[in-house]
C-alpha cells in the first residue's frame, strides 16, 4: 500500500493529544477516579500520550490499561485461524471508573462495540467515553466519540494509517488506497 497523502504530521498528532487531555480533564471536572484504557494496538501508545499530557496539566497520573479486543470481534472468523493476540492488562479495578477508551481510528463503530463488550467483563464503568486520533466517518453502529484529534472524511476505498512511533517508528497520519483485491 502506497501513501498518497500525509494528513498528521508529529507536531499535529501532539497538538491533538494536548487538545483531547485537555478536553478530558475538562469535561470530567478534574481527573479524579478516572482512567484512560488502549485498545490494542496504536490505541495503547495514544493513551500513554494521553496520559502523559494529563499529568502535565494536573500534576496527577491517571491509570492506563491495555485492552486487546481480538475475541470480542465479530469478524473473528475471518480474521485468521491463528489470530495474534495481543494481551489485556488492567492493574486496576474498573467498577464504578470514568473509562476514556482510546483507538487510533474510528471507523464502522464495530472495534469500539468489541472493546465496550470486553470492558464490561471486566467490571462496570460509571461511564464509558471514547478518545479517537482520527475519524473517519462511514459508521455501521451508533456509537460517536467524545474526544477527536481531527476528522478526516474518507471514501470506502481508502485507508487511514496512524503510524506511531513505539510500534511503527515515527509519529504521522497518512491515507491511502485500497490496493486491488485487498479488503479492508
Amino acid at each position: 500500500m502506497i501513501d498518497k497523502a500525509e494528513i498528521m504530521d508529529e507536531s499535529a498528532i501532539m497538538r491533538a493529544i494536548t487538545r483531547i487531555a485537555h478536553e478530558i480533564i475538562e469535561k470530567n471536572k478534574g481527573v479524579d477516579n478516572l482512567a484512560l484504557i488502549g485498545i490494542q494496538r496504536r490505541g495503547v501508545p495514544l493513551a500513554k500520550m494521553i496520559a502523559e499530557k494529563i499529568k502535565g496539566v494536573e500534576g496527577k497520573s491517571v491509570p492506563v490499561g491495555i485492552l486487546d479486543i481480538t475475541f470480542y470481534r465479530d469478524d473473528l472468523s475471518m480474521l485468521s485461524e491463528h489470530p495474534i493476540i495481543n494481551g489485556t492488562q488492567i492493574d486496576f479495578p474498573i467498577t464504578d471508573k470514568k473509562i476514556v477508551l482510546v483507538d487510533d481510528v474510528l471507523y464502522t463503530g464495530r472495534t469500539v462495540r468489541a472493546a465496550i463488550d470486553a470492558l464490561m467483563d471486566a467490571g462496570r464503568p460509571k461511564m464509558v467515553q471514547l478518545a479517537v486520533l482520527i475519524d473517519r466517518g462511514h459508521r455501521e453502529l451508533p456509537i460517536r466519540p467524545d474526544y477527536v484529534g481531527k476528522n478526516v472524511p474518507t471514501s470506502r476505498l481508502e485507508v487511514v494509517n496512524v503510524k506511531l512511533y513505539e510500534i511503527d517508528g515515527v509519529n504521522c497520519v497518512t491515507i491511502s488506497d485500497i490496493e486491488k483485491g485487498v479488503r479492508h
